[in-house]
């Protein structure tokens, strides 16, 4: 949030999405810009990310 204005400026949202990117990317091997993706594909849900992830590995 913005100091001051009680509305969200997405930042800390951004840096929660980063980490995790970095995060799968680092425990399945897929680059982070995929990871980017998949979690904007599929959310947040670390299996349902981590299975993509895999499948996506095989197909490479």
């Amino acid at each position: 949030m913005k100091a001051g204005d009680g509305k969200p400026d997405g930042s800390h949202r951004d840096k929660d999405i980063h980490l995790l990117a970095a995060r799968l990317a680092k425990e399945t091997s897929v680059s982070e810009e995929e990871a980017r993706e998949l979690i904007r594909l599929i959310g947040t849900d670390w299996s349902s990310l981590v299975r993509e992830a895999k499948f996506l590995k095989s197909r490479h």
